[in-house]
């Protein structure tokens, strides 16, 4: 019987940290315009610009993270 490299518990965590990647793609989307002759001051907002990225970076951080985290 060969011994894996990574438990349950951190494929449990990979799925955390994919999860929140996720999450910030979808809050980063959307924020066009309905016409292309006007402009959608929507897409700079706070959601956008700043939670979305950090939820990512986030995500990214969490999954090296749970990449090395050793379980016993």
């Amino acid at each position: 019987m060969s011994i894996m490299p990574l438990t349950k518990k951190n494929y449990i965590l990979l799925l955390v940290g994919f999860a929140a990647i996720v999450l910030g793609f979808i809050l980063m989307a959307g924020g066009k315009s309905a016409s292309p002759d006007t402009f959608n001051y929507a897409m700079f907002s706070f959601r956008r610009i700043t939670l979305a990225p950090i939820l990512v970076v986030g995500g990214f951080v969490f999954e090296i993270y749970a990449l090395l985290k050793k379980f016993d």
